[in-house]
């Protein structure tokens, strides 16, 4: 017949038993038990989920208690302190405990069955996560990707599993030190998050930073699309860091054909209409080369749900290391079937936030602005409120951009002077940074190119724009 052990079940029928080193576990508690430095070692390894046997589990809780208030750590106030909580019978008894510490010699190899403790417990965490995942597929009452991507949360989730490190010489510790050091000083960028390229930019957020949501929005014709494709861009070509683009807009010849352009600085719409000069052809192609070096992963799926987003996502991390994910844009995510678009919205909104903490990287969405901004008075900046359809949005982005062109709004009031004075002019608002103050940071629009930058380079490469 099946027994339960702790949370693990045996069926003696098929011969079956989960992983687990029982001397192993006797050695953790009995050095603990014998020495105070095992169980801070013991400590950094292990809870008391890793052993297999309740009445180990319920021993290694007690001792960890004891520590944690100070207390020796020792057989006779563990045995006190188990009969104090009336579980000293669960546990095996006093002579079950005496016995701990009889049969360990000592406590020099703590370390050593710490580990073998933990990498069993992984194994039976897998037999468990494997048989929930049999269990939903053999039921088959949700919707094959929805198990899908829960199983293969399960997976991913394991798979981060590492064994802790105990303590180490000073000696091994300088050396990787001086290498983080070395490296920090050798890399392009020194933001504490994933460079944008845009100088002040950076400099008010000092980077995207690992676990953000960070929503990019704008009005219709603002360029939020060329500010996500430029900072795609600076990241992965003049840093090295692998990007995962979700286009849900655009295919993907379209956006290579904007990295194209912007890097080879050609008018996109010559290239669109093949009206394209010989020298400008020859930019074109020597910047492919230099382009397809970088490591951009583009999806172009049409139509995506925020289960293949998380998926595709784990898999780019796992395989490629992605550290930066752009989605363009937001409201095109397809949504679970909720009462109405608000909810929809907002389960989008906190799903992305959820995926940016489980996969630790930047991620940014980019996200349409309401028609109040056109509505109201005044130039028509973007407010917070102005987030379309859900205040979820704001809520659980740690930092809201907005891109903001006041050319666009000449040129739809017929000011054509305006317009061209205005033209190259943007400004990206850091309407909210969870972390981090806000601010307005003006940069140069290169309207041909589908590009911005900062004003120092643009003033070198083109004719000046004035701010």
């Amino acid at each position: 017949m099946p027994q339960q052990e702790g949370n693990y079940v045996t069926d003696t029928r098929l011969g079956r038993v989960p992983p687990y080193a029982d001397e192993a576990e006797l050695s953790v508690l009995g050095a603990m038990m014998l020495d105070k430095e095992a169980v801070s070692k013991a400590l950094q390894y292990l809870d008391h989920t890793a052993f297999y046997k309740d009445a180990n589990q319920i021993i290694f809780r007690a001792m960890e208690d004891l520590f944690n208030e100070g207390q020796p750590v020792d057989q006779v106030s563990v045995i006190d302190r188990l009969k104090s909580k009336k579980t000293l019978d669960k546990a095996g008894g006093a002579y079950y405990i005496t016995g701990l510490v009889e049969s360990t010699p000592s406590a020099a190899n703590i370390e050593y069955y710490a580990k073998i403790v933990l990498e069993k417990s992984i194994f039976r965490k897998l037999i468990v996560s494997s048989n929930e995942i049999q269990n939903e597929a053999y039921e088959a009452r949700d919707p094959a990707y929805d198990v899908l991507d829960r199983a293969e949360q399960k997976i991913f989730a394991l798979s981060e599993s590492r064994l802790k490190g105990g303590f180490k010489n000073i000696t091994d510790v300088l050396n990787r030190t001086f290498e983080h050091i070395d490296s920090i000083h050798k890399k392009k960028w020194y933001t504490t998050g994933i460079p944008t390229g845009l100088t002040d930019l950076d400099d008010l957020t000092s980077g995207l930073q690992p676990g953000d949501l960070v929503i990019l929005a704008g009005r219709p014709s603002m360029g939020k699309t060329a500010l996500a494709l430029t900072i795609a861009r600076n990241s992965a070509v003049e840093f090295n860091i692998p990007v995962g683009i979700f286009s849900i807009e655009m295919a993907d010849y379209q956006l290579a054909m904007r990295f194209l352009c912007a890097e080879a600085r050609v008018d996109s719409h010559a290239v669109r209409t093949g009206k394209l000069p010989k020298d400008q052809w020859q930019r074109l192609s020597m910047q492919t080369g230099r382009l397809s070096k970088a490591p951009v992963f583009i999806d172009d799926s049409p139509t995506l749900t925020m289960m293949e987003i998380r998926a595709k996502s784990r898999r780019l991390k796992a395989e490629h290391g992605i550290q930066l994910v752009i989605v363009d844009y937001l409201q095109l995510i397809k949504g679970q079937r909720a009462e109405n678009r608000q909810q929809e919205i907002t389960e989008i909104s906190r799903s992305l936030k959820a995926l940016a903490k489980e996969i630790n990287v930047p991620v940014l969405a980019v996200s349409q602005l309401s028609r109040a901004v056109e509505m109201r008075g005044g130039d028509h900046r973007p407010q917070l409120s102005d987030l379309r359809e859900s205040g979820a949005i704001e809520q659980d982005a740690d930092v809201v951009l907005f891109i903001y062109r006041k050319s666009v709004y000449d040129k739809r009031s017929g000011k054509d002077e305006k317009y061209l004075e205005d033209e190259n002019k943007a400004q990206i608002i850091v309407a909210k940074q969870r972390n981090g103050p806000t601010g307005t940071i003006d940069v140069v629009f290169i309207k041909e190119y589908a590009k911005f930058e900062n004003i120092a380079v643009s003033h070198e490469e083109m004719e000046s724009v004035p701010f």
